[in-house]
């Protein structure tokens, strides 16, 4: 109900959702609604109402019993969603957690170099989705002010988890100003521009 909000511009375009994977046996495992195989439709659905939509997940790679199949449906299914904002975590087992006892624990390293597999795929993703904006005019809230680059976050960065924007200009800016940003360069994770 709340994406055409955000396509009326009522609602910040933003969701954070955390869909932890996308097979449904390692949903149905870790306890989650094992309906990962309709996310794709509802991204789709969701971009298609709102198309400045960002959306955000956090994954677990290397959960218990994770086959290395289970976790190319969870590369696959990265590529497909094109997600621009994603965290990703190696599996570790928390004290009293009942995923403790599911059978098939996985090493250290191969959680680990798991999740390192998933970063580079998501990496090359928010390159070229950010790639995508270099041209564009966003508008951006200023966070630190410098005297010729101040550092801002446009409305796909939440503060501290995601990119910034730095923002070059020799007028003075304070922070909590909203300014537009001409885009001329992008990073794996963030923005450079110029104020207009």
């Amino acid at each position: 109900d709340v994406i055409p909000l955000m396509a009326e511009g009522k609602v910040l375009p933003y969701l954070d959702v955390p869909l932890q994977h996308s097979h449904p046996d390692v949903l149905k495992r870790m306890k989650r609604p094992a309906s990962g195989e309709k996310n794709i439709e509802r991204i789709r659905a969701w971009r298609e109402l709102c198309p400045e939509l960002t959306i955000r997940s956090t994954f677990i790679a290397g959960f218990p019993g994770e086959t290395e199949a289970e976790f190319g449906h969870l590369l696959d299914f990265l590529q497909e969603a094109q997600l621009d904002r994603v965290g990703c975590f190696a599996y570790s087992p928390i004290e009293g957690a009942a995923a403790n006892a599911l059978p098939g624990a996985l090493p250290d390293e191969v959680r680990e170099e798991r999740r390192a597999r998933f970063m580079a795929v998501q990496e090359d993703i928010s390159q070229r989705r950010l790639a995508a904006k270099v041209g564009s005019v966003q508008q951006v809230l200023i966070d630190e002010v410098g005297s010729t680059v101040s550092i801002g976050r446009s409305r796909a960065d939440a503060p501290e988890i995601d990119g910034i924007v730095r923002v070059r200009t020799r007028r003075k800016l304070a922070v909590g100003q909203f300014v537009d940003v001409k885009i001329e360069q992008s990073t794996a994770h963030d923005l450079v521009g110029v104020l207009i």
